[in-house]
C-alpha cells in the first residue's frame, strides 16, 4: 500500500509539473503509414500539429475564429526564430500563407503541408533564415468530417476523403468576397493578421488528360498589376518550373479546358475576388492554387505538391528583397482621378506557346448514349506546342472617385467592410453634400441558384451628380488606403463580385409605391397639359416604340415614371461617390 502510494505520488507530480513534456511523439503522417494510400483526418490532422508545436518551440498552433461545423479555425506557424507576432516578423521577414482542405476531398496539401512542417521543425530540410510559413491546416472542417469514398468520381486516391461543401453546403471557394459563411469570415480575420506576401492554395484539378501530375494556376499577371504581376509572370512561375525541372517533376498551366481536347490551345483562368487567389490579389499577394492531376496516384501527388511547396520557399528566401520592395507601395499608380479596370477578356494579340505533353484524344461513339464521346488513349502520348491565351486586358474601367458614402442603414455591407480593415469616419452632423449617383440601367441574373444567390451579370449604371442629404452616423470612406482594390471590386456594380452582382442591395430592385390607373389616368392628363417637352416626347416614343404604342400600362408606368410621383430609391443605387 505504502508503495502505491509513493507512484501515485510520483505521477501525479510529473502530471502536474508544467516543465514535463512528452518525448516520444509519432510524426509519421497516415499518408506515410499507409503507403501513400491514405489522408489524415479532421482529428489526425490537428492533433500532429498539437503535438509538434508542444515538441518544438519553432512550431505555434492557434484558434483563430470559428467555421460553420460548430469547430474554430487553426493556423500552424513555423518561425525559426520563435517569434509568432505577425507585426513583428514582417519587419524582418516575408510570409507564406499555405491554405488546404477548402475542398476537402483535394487532400494532398492536408498531407504534404503536415510532412513540411515536420521536416522544417526536425530539421531533415533546409531551414529558410526570411521566410515564415503558415497553413490553415484544414480550411472546410465540415467537409472535412463528412468523409467518403465516392463523391470524387474522377480521383485516383485517397482511399477516403472530405466532402466539397462545407457544413451548409457552400463551395468556400466562391465565397471570399460575398462571406456568407463563418469559415470565410474567419479566414478574412486570419489573412489580415497574417498579411502574407505569398499565398498558396493546394487543389486537385479536374479537366482533361495529361501526362503532368502538377499544374499551377498564379493569379492573373495583368490583374495583379503594380510590378507584383511581371515579377510573378516573368520571374516566380519560371523559376518554379525551373526548380521542378531539376527535380525531374514537370508542371505546366492550369489546364483549362472541360471536355475537350487541350491541344486546340487553352486560356489562363481569370480568378476573380469570388475566389482565393482573386481576393488575396485585391491586397497585392502573390498568389497561386496547385493543381495536381486527378488521374495520378495519390502518392505521386502528394508528394510533389510537397516539393513544389519546398520550392516556393526557395524562391521567397532568394527574393525576400524584391518581393518586400513591390508590396511596400502596391497602389502606386492606383490613385483618385486614374482609371480602375473593372471587367477583363483574352488579348489574343499576345501569347504563350507550351511545349505541351498530353495524351491523343478522338471522338468516338459512346456505347451508353449512342452520340459522340471524348476518349484519351494513353497509348500516345505527345509532346508539342499549343498556344496558350495567358494575357488579358480591361475591357471596362472607372474613374477612381476620392471618396465612397454608405448609409448606414447597409449594415451587411458595411460589416464586411470592418471585417477587411477598411477605414472609414462617420459623419457627425447631417449635411448637404454634392455626389455621383449611379442609377442601375441594365443587368442579367442567373435563373439558377449558385451559392446560395441568384447573381446579376453584365450590370451597367447610368451616373448622375447631384446634392444629396447625408445623416449623421453614415460613413465616408475614403479611397486613398490599403483597401483601395477591395473597394472598387466590391462597390462598382458593374465590378463581377460586386456586391451589388451578389444581391446585396435586390431590395432597390423592387418598387415600392405604384399607381391605380383610374386615378393615375386623370394626373397624367393634367402633367401632360402642363409639360410640352413631356407631351412630345411621350407621342414619339409611341410613333418609334410599337410594343409601346400597344401596351396601356407601359404608357402609363412610363408617364409615371417622369413625374414627382415615381420613387427616387428604385434602381438606384445606394452608394454614391465623391470626386
Amino acid at each position: 500500500m505504502k508503495l502505491f502510494s509513493i507512484v501515485t505520488l510520483l505521477i501525479t507530480i510529473i502530471s502536474c509539473n508544467p516543465s514535463y513534456k512528452k518525448e516520444n511523439f509519432d510524426f509519421e503522417t497516415q499518408f506515410e503509414k499507409s503507403n501513400g494510400l491514405e489522408t489524415a483526418t479532421y482529428n489526425e490532422t490537428i492533433l500532429f500539429y498539437k503535438n509538434l508545436a508542444e515538441k518544438y518551440q519553432k512550431i505555434s498552433i492557434q484558434e483563430i475564429g470559428m467555421t460553420d461545423s460548430g469547430k474554430p479555425l487553426h493556423i500552424v506557424t513555423f518561425n525559426k526564430d520563435k517569434e509568432f507576432n505577425f507585426n513583428n516578423i514582417h519587419k524582418t521577414k516575408n510570409i507564406i500563407l499555405i491554405n488546404n482542405g477548402i475542398h476537402p476531398g483535394e487532400s494532398d496539401g492536408i498531407d504534404a503541408t503536415m510532412m513540411l512542417f515536420r521536416d522544417l521543425a526536425n530539421g531533415t530540410i533546409n531551414t529558410p533564415i526570411n521566410t515564415v510559413l503558415v497553413t490553415i491546416p484544414i480550411y472546410n472542417i465540415g467537409g472535412s468530417l463528412n468523409r467518403n469514398s465516392t463523391t470524387r468520381t474522377n480521383q485516383n486516391g485517397p482511399k477516403e476523403y472530405g466532402f466539397r461543401g462545407n457544413s451548409r453546403n457552400y463551395d468556400l471557394n466562391r465565397d471570399f468576397i460575398k462571406c456568407d459563411t463563418k469559415n470565410a469570415r474567419s479566414f478574412t480575420q486570419i489573412f489580415h493578421l497574417v498579411n502574407p506576401d505569398v499565398f498558396i492554395d493546394n487543389h486537385v484539378s479536374n479537366g482533361a488528360d495529361y501526362q503532368y501530375a502538377l499544374t499551377h494556376l498564379f493569379t492573373q499577371h495583368n490583374k495583379l498589376g503594380n510590378g507584383l504581376g511581371d515579377y510573378i509572370h516573368n520571374k516566380m512561375k519560371p523559376e518554379l518550373e525551373q526548380k521542378l525541372a531539376k527535380k525531374n517533376l514537370d508542371i505546366t498551366p492550369y489546364v483549362n479546358v472541360f471536355n475537350r481536347v487541350p491541344e486546340t490551345g487553352f486560356s489562363q483562368f481569370l480568378d476573380t475576388p469570388r475566389y482565393s487567389t482573386g481576393y488575396t490579389t485585391l491586397w497585392n499577394t502573390l498568389g497561386m492554387m496547385v493543381e495536381t492531376h486527378m488521374l495520378k496516384p495519390y502518392k505521386q501527388r502528394v508528394y510533389g505538391t510537397y516539393e513544389l511547396m519546398k520550392s516556393m520557399i526557395e524562391i521567397v528566401e532568394e527574393d525576400q528583397k524584391a518581393i518586400t520592395t513591390l508590396r511596400s507601395n502596391p497602389n502606386k499608380n492606383l490613385i483618385q482621378g486614374s482609371k480602375y479596370p473593372l471587367n477583363w477578356v483574352i488579348d489574343s494579340t499576345k501569347t504563350t506557346t507550351l511545349n505541351f505533353k498530353g495524351f491523343v484524344g478522338e471522338t468516338i461513339t459512346s456505347e451508353i448514349t449512342g452520340f459522340p464521346r471524348l476518349k484519351y488513349d494513353r497509348n500516345q502520348p505527345f509532346n508539342k506546342p499549343i498556344i496558350y491565351y495567358n494575357y488579358f486586358k480591361p475591357n471596362s474601367e472607372v474613374i477612381i472617385p476620392k471618396a465612397y458614402i454608405i448609409p448606414q442603414g447597409w449594415f451587411n455591407v458595411i460589416d464586411l467592410l470592418k471585417l477587411n480593415e477598411v477605414e472609414m469616419t462617420p459623419f457627425e452632423k447631417d449635411t448637404i453634400i454634392t455626389v455621383e449617383t449611379y442609377k442601375i440601367k441594365t443587368f442579367e441574373t442567373y435563373k439558377s441558384p449558385f451559392e446560395g444567390h441568384y447573381p446579376h451579370f453584365n450590370t451597367t449604371v447610368q451616373n448622375k451628380t447631384e446634392p444629396l442629404n447625408i445623416k449623421t452616423g453614415d460613413y465616408l470612406i475614403n479611397t486613398n488606403q490599403p483597401a483601395l482594390r477591395y473597394l472598387m471590386e466590391t462597390l462598382e456594380p458593374e465590378a463581377p463580385d460586386s456586391f451589388f452582382n451578389w444581391n446585396f442591395f435586390d431590395t432597390i430592385l423592387q418598387q415600392k409605391e405604384g399607381f391605380s390607373p383610374y386615378v393615375w389616368e386623370d394626373i397624367a392628363l393634367e402633367l401632360l397639359s402642363h409639360n410640352p417637352d413631356l407631351k412630345k416626347a411621350f407621342e414619339g416614343k409611341k410613333l418609334t416604340d410599337e410594343e409601346f404604342s400597344k401596351n396601356w400600362y407601359a404608357q402609363l408606368n412610363w408617364l409615371h415614371q417622369q413625374s414627382e410621383h415615381y420613387e427616387k430609391a428604385h434602381f438606384r443605387y445606394p452608394i454614391y461617390r465623391l470626386h
